[in-house]
């Protein structure tokens, strides 16, 4: 779509409400990425947290801040696992890195709509490039934790949590649905996990990391396949759909 294509003429302009962003700057057309569908566990308890956090949030404290405070705890968690093959009671400061990473990834997306800042596509890519950092510095920081021969299986879960996000990216351009949770585990459920982990990885050693390593990517790539089945199934569908209505539409 060209520049020309992407101006939006007074008497369209007026059409929107104005409160809207997407509308006000795209016309008919409003940015997919920028809903999404979390279907997680602990979804309705943090609706009500956003509520009370996000009109206490310091007026200095902008949605970008929190976004590009993800590098930081990618780093920590990185280092503090570093730390952790010699002593395992680091893995604690990799959880309160977690944790701080909940709060400035959950609540900055949510504070740019809250404040109408605007910055949904920045927001929607930066956000996500660094999450996939994210997601990196913990293998990373575990990698620490284990022998080299277990290296291989860590890779492997690599390829296959990336394989969740590209999903998940690739049901967004064709279905301009932005889901982020499979069933009821979404992003925070992921967090909480990584934290018991963390926590049993400290009472228990790291003997048990070493052997469940296979099992994790094993058991990824069984819910990875019925996703990718539900999803076939789903587009073929909408596939189908449009071509009866497209069909249709011709002999009418």
């Amino acid at each position: 779509m060209n520049q020309m294509q992407r101006e939006i003429d007074a008497s369209e302009l007026a059409k929107h409400d104005l409160s809207d962003w997407s509308a006000r700057v795209y016309g008919q057309q409003p940015f997919a990425g920028a809903g999404k569908t979390n279907t997680g566990f602990l979804v309705p308890l943090e609706r009500k947290l956003a509520k009370f956090i996000l009109p206490r949030m310091p007026r200095w404290l902008e949605t970008y801040h929190l976004t590009l405070l993800t590098p930081v705890w990618s780093i920590g968690i990185a280092f503090f696992g570093y730390l952790a093959a010699s002593n395992l009671h680091w893995l604690w400061m990799t959880n309160v890195m977690i944790v701080l990473h909940y709060f400035t990834d959950h609540f900055d997306g949510k504070l740019g709509k809250y404040r109408n800042t605007g910055l949904r596509k920045w927001g929607f890519y930066m956000d996500h490039l660094f999450d996939y950092g994210f997601l990196c510095s913990i293998l990373i920081g575990y990698s620490f934790l284990i022998p080299q021969k277990s290296i291989f299986s860590m890779l492997l879960v690599l390829c296959v949590m990336s394989a969740f996000m590209f999903h998940t990216f690739l049901m967004l351009a064709a279905t301009d649905e932005f889901k982020v949770s499979f069933s009821r585990f979404g992003p925070t459920e992921l967090r909480i996990a990584l934290l018991v982990i963390n926590a049993l990885l400290v009472k228990f050693g790291t003997r048990g990391l070493n052997g469940a390593l296979p099992w994790v990517a094993f058991g990824g790539v069984i819910t990875l396949s019925i996703l990718a089945y539900i999803a076939q199934r789903k587009l073929w569908q909408i596939d189908m759909q449009a071509k009866a209505e497209a069909e249709e539409s011709v002999r009418e």
